[in-house]
């Protein structure tokens, strides 16, 4: 009773605005749900002056119901599939993280950004957006105003990414006819689980392939997201080592650890026992279209907090790294796909 006296309003906020955005994504393929709830989001953020009681329950389906979507595509996984794509996919991944990484500190000297924005954009780019900018915070002592800074430019490129990244995925020749090529370049290029989502539902949407590159795209960016571990440990222990002491370093497994990887490998589990003894894959197909719909929820709620003000307000210099990372990353995902021959 008090989760839902907490969070019902906004649970019902966004499930009330995420229904005509799935209905209209439906209706237009090209452009597909999960864009459509980002759009309806960002309209509602500019009409809906008084959002105190909604926020518990925005925030609540950004973030639970965006792992929930992921943990449900698990049944419509077979194991065996998530562990060869993550073995496919390391080298990407591996790649497209140092770049920008890399990038980040280059321009963190030359811009003379402050160290800590430029660090918590550079991991939300290389690894899962607002997830790693939430774990990373904490450990490099970051406040409030620099992960609102780092967090507006990633869920600005989040944006971008999912309206235009199916289209340039079309211009630049990615098969139609399955969903790998265009799913691993999503996974690896794309820097949050929620826009790698929405760019791979989109590209499912506009050439009838089921869930292919969804399955695909959100198996590497789980892959990816693994990062988080070593990448918020080795920034633990750099700030241990540059404040000449133990203190202070030390990281909470539980708020590093994306735990709902587990679930979704245990669906997997059970999607891959239960077709191996003869249960038909079809009967997990409500819960992965259940996925979808959460999908498209997760978006409406990302949308409706992207805070257009804050992010003009946060300067050019904070955007140009971000946008700079992104570049790179994408630069670096096609580079290796096609040094692999994947597309």
């Amino acid at each position: 009773m008090e989760f839902i006296k907490k969070n019902g309003k906004g649970l019902l906020f966004c499930l009330v605005l995420s229904v005509p955005a799935a209905l209209l994504g439906k209706r237009f393929p090209v452009i597909g749900g999960p864009v459509f709830g980002i759009l309806t989001g960002m309209i509602c953020a500019l009409l809906v002056k008084n959002r105190a009681s909604l926020e518990a329950g925005v925030s609540f389906t950004s973030k639970k119901i965006l792992q929930y979507a992921v943990i449900l595509l698990g049944f419509g996984m077979n194991l065996s599939v998530v562990m060869q794509t993550g073995k496919q996919s390391l080298p990407i991944i591996i790649c497209t993280i140092t770049t920008s990484l890399v990038i980040a500190y280059v321009l963190q000297k030359v811009l003379r950004i402050p160290e800590k924005i430029s660090t918590l954009i550079g991991v939300g780019s290389s690894i899962c957006g607002g997830s790693a900018i939430a774990a990373t915070a904490p450990v490099i002592d970051a406040d409030e105003e620099d992960v609102a800074q780092a967090i507006s430019v990633i869920f600005l490129f989040n944006i971008l990414a999912a309206l235009i990244f199916p289209a340039l995925g079309a211009a630049l020749g990615f098969s139609t006819h399955s969903g790998e090529s265009f799913g691993i370049f999503a996974g690896t290029a794309v820097n949050d689980t929620s826009s790698v989502t929405a760019a791979a539902s989109t590209w499912d949407s506009m050439y009838q392939l089921g869930s292919q590159t969804l399955d695909k795209a959100v198996t590497v960016k789980l892959t990816r997201t693994l990062a988080i571990i070593p990448i918020t440990l080795a920034l633990a222990f750099f700030r241990v080592r540059k404040a000449g002491s133990a203190e202070g370093g030390t990281v909470s497994m539980k708020k590093v650890f994306p735990f709902f990887i587990l679930f979704f490998i245990g669906a997997s589990l059970i999607t891959t026992i239960a077709v191996s003894v003869g249960v038909s894959p079809d009967v997990f197909s409500p819960l992965k279209e259940l996925s979808k719909f959460f999908i498209v929820m997760a978006m409406t709620s990302i949308g409706f907090n992207t805070n257009i003000v804050r992010l003009v307000k946060s300067g050019l210099r904070p955007i140009l790294l971000g946008f700079s990372c992104w570049i790179g990353i994408t630069m670096m995902t096609l580079i290796m796909q096609h040094l692999l021959h994947m597309i």
